[in-house]
């Protein structure tokens, strides 16, 4: 029986991310690579052991690169740390992919600081892709979708809209 694609996705996207991880402590202690480079690097890697598609591979690269853009830029213009970004008890996350996304957003934010200016556009999320843990607004009807691990973005239950954003933290300007 072959595998469901929706988790062989999934289950790509947490891969990825616990390489991008692993590669990143490596570079620690000296020069390493950037985040970018980490993560080019876990995605060849998923695709040389035949774990995904190039086409996958792409898809979920650039599902992750998104979500720690996100979760960068968020840290950098509040000065609120990740629990705020995601909405959620920190309890409700596994542990692993918490500890996972965490170091990475951390290492992403200080590139991100780097690149501010090229960064301005605003993230889309759409149905069918992959977003990380966190909660997405419906830009059609404003309808939250909370996410507590990595998993593929419905269709709005209310409007059945297919773009999301991610949603404000409660208590900032704009939520």
């Amino acid at each position: 029986m072959s595998e469901d694609p929706q988790e062989r996705e999934r289950r790509g996207y947490e891969t990825m991310l616990g390489r991008l991880r692993e590669r990143l402590e490596e570079a620690e202690h000296g020069f390493g690579p950037r985040v970018r480079e980490a993560l080019e690097h876990a995605r060849e890697q998923a695709v040389e052991l035949g774990e995904l598609t190039r086409e996958e591979a792409d898809r979920i690269a650039s599902w992750l690169r998104r979500d720690l853009e996100e979760a960068a830029d968020f840290t950098a213009r509040t000065d609120r740390d990740l629990n705020s970004w995601l909405h959620m008890d920190v309890q409700l996350i596994e542990n692993w992919i918490l500890d996972r996304f965490t170091s990475v957003a951390d290492r992403q934010r200080l590139e991100w600081l780097e690149f501010e200016q090229f960064l301005e556009r605003a993230s889309e999320y759409h149905t069918g892709e992959i977003a990380g843990p966190g909660r997405l607004r419906c830009r059609n009807c404003g309808e939250t979708l909370t996410f507590t691990r990595p998993g593929h973005i419905p269709p709005c239950p209310k409007c059945h809209g297919t773009v999301y954003s991610r949603a404000p933290a409660e208590g900032s300007p704009s939520g």
